[in-house]
């Protein structure tokens, strides 16, 4: 069955190029009505463009239907004017994607602490921001799909990443809590860890893997997870065309003995206690009392 987004408005920050501008192109060709967000500035944050008014042009030749925004996603107010610009013209807001984004990579002994609060402040409160603008419109509607972007730095880790990293490993835990408080008003809430060759990678692929690694090779993956039948609590991968999954997961625990409750017990069971066979996935954090629970009247 065809995806499509007739009668759906949806919302994408930092559209004005790559992985943003390729949803924002995408969903306008499956029939969405879209506000392409983007302050326009460099990949470090600075500066300003009409890179989300070039964009608007291009679904507007598509036939499609756009407006552009130029709000940061680091002032709550210009996240609201925003969703209220959507509301009067269109009447409703079905769809968020929280792409916007920057970069100040350094080792973290050289990162100024301003670089480390920019970058947590676009990327997760940023993140929170937009939905928080747009969380009672979709509760209202009982209809919402949310898309957060994490990275591979968030969920695995990357050298001079730090500060990109806490970020976007912040959006996984975002993402978890808001799937549980939006299910029963019918909002789901997704995560995509994206690989792409775009001016926030460019000199870290090599020339040759630009061409493998286009933004438009993400689209699918984040439409998906943005779709009405989209699940939610789910974080993909995607890039070069290959999607995969990525979960946080628990191990089946061990039962200290009484008289091993130490550090020195930690230690002689830590095989025992990290063995990832028969490994959970869980959908909440109560699982972990659960588990704690089991073990102990067992």
């Amino acid at each position: 069955m065809t995806i499509r987004f007739d009668n759906r408005v949806a919302i994408v920050t930092g559209a004005g190029g790559g992985i943003g501008r390729a949803y924002a192109l995408e969903l306008a060709r499956r029939g969405a009505k879209v506000v392409v967000n983007d302050l326009g500035g460099s990949r470090d944050g600075t500066g300003h463009s009409d890179a989300a008014a070039q964009v608007v042009a291009e679904i507007e030749a598509l036939g499609g239907e756009a407006i552009a925004n130029g709000g940061s996603v680091t002032e709550y107010d210009a996240m609201a004017q925003m969703v209220a610009d959507a509301m009067a013209k269109w009447g409703r807001v079905d769809i968020l994607i929280n792409n916007a984004g920057i970069l100040r990579d350094k080792s973290f002994t050289k990162m100024d602490p301003s670089d480390f609060e920019l970058v947590v402040k676009v990327h997760l409160i940023g993140s929170a921001f937009a939905t928080k603008a747009v969380w009672d419109v979709m509760r209202e509607q009982n209809y919402g799909r949310i898309l957060m972007t994490s990275s591979s730095t968030g969920l695995y880790g990357n050298f001079g990443q730090a500060n990109y990293g806490a970020a976007k490993l912040g959006l996984v835990g975002l993402t978890k809590t808001l799937a549980i408080e939006g299910a029963k008003n019918n909002i789901r809430v997704n995560n995509i860890a994206p690989i792409a060759a775009t001016r926030m990678t460019e000199d870290i692929f090599p020339e040759a893997a630009f061409a493998l690694f286009s933004p438009e090779l993400v689209a699918p993956a984040g439409l998906f997870l943005v779709s009405d039948d989209a699940p939610t609590n789910v974080t993909l991968g995607a890039g070069g065309g290959i999607v995969h999954g990525a979960n946080v997961t628990m191990t089946h625990g061990v039962k200290l003995p009484d008289d091993e409750r130490t550090p020195e017990g930690v230690a002689a069971l830590y095989a025992e206690i990290t063995d990832r066979a028969g490994e959970s996935v869980p959908q909440t954090g109560a699982e972990q009392s659960g588990l704690v629970m089991r073990l102990l009247q067992g």
